[in-house]
Formats: structure tokens, C-alpha cells, sequence
């Protein structure tokens, strides 16, 4: 029961004590799926970043999501891999 409290209480503090994420430096602009399809079919060529898959998602499932020639990345090393997304082209993650 102790052990339940003390992670409650922690975290509680972690989540409370959470800064916001700043906003992004560049503009972003939300597309839908069809509309995204569109410009690669138009040949638009871009840097496709999927999350990387959950665990909980099953193996076809994740393949039926996945878009071709799109780069696996987890959410946590975005940061630390932002020199390999292009700067200056058409840049999605989902």
C-alpha cells in the first residue's frame, strides 16, 4: 500500500511539475491522409517520419499504417536526430 502512495504521489509531482512544450519555431500545418497521398503521387518528394510503433499494435496492423519510404523514429529521438530531417522541405510525422 506504501509502494502504491509514494508512486502516486511521484507521479503526480513529475506531471505537475511538467514545463510545456515550446511551440515550434517554424509554422506547422496539419494535412490529412488523402491530401498527402495526393502530393506524393504528384511526385512531391518529402521526409516521412512515422513514431515508432507501439508495442501493443500488432505487426500487420502497424504495416497497414505504414507509408512507403517513410523513416521509423521514435517520438524521444527527434531531438537527438534532428540534423537527419530535411530543413527545408516537406517534413511529416505521424
Amino acid at each position: 500500500m506504501r509502494r502504491l502512495v509514494v508512486t502516486l504521489v511521484t507521479g503526480g509531482v513529475l506531471l505537475l511539475g511538467a514545463a510545456p512544450a515550446a511551440p515550434p519555431d517554424a509554422p506547422v500545418s496539419f494535412i490529412k491522409a488523402d491530401e498527402l497521398k495526393a502530393l506524393l503521387d504528384r511526385g512531391t518528394r518529402g521526409d516521412i517520419i512515422e513514431r515508432a510503433p507501439l508495442m501493443c499494435i500488432s505487426w500487420y496492423a502497424s504495416q497497414a499504417m505504414h507509408i512507403k519510404g517513410a523513416r521509423s523514429m521514435p517520438i524521444r529521438a527527434i531531438e537527438a536526430r534532428a540534423g537527419e530531417i530535411s530543413k527545408t522541405g516537406l517534413v511529416v510525422f505521424y
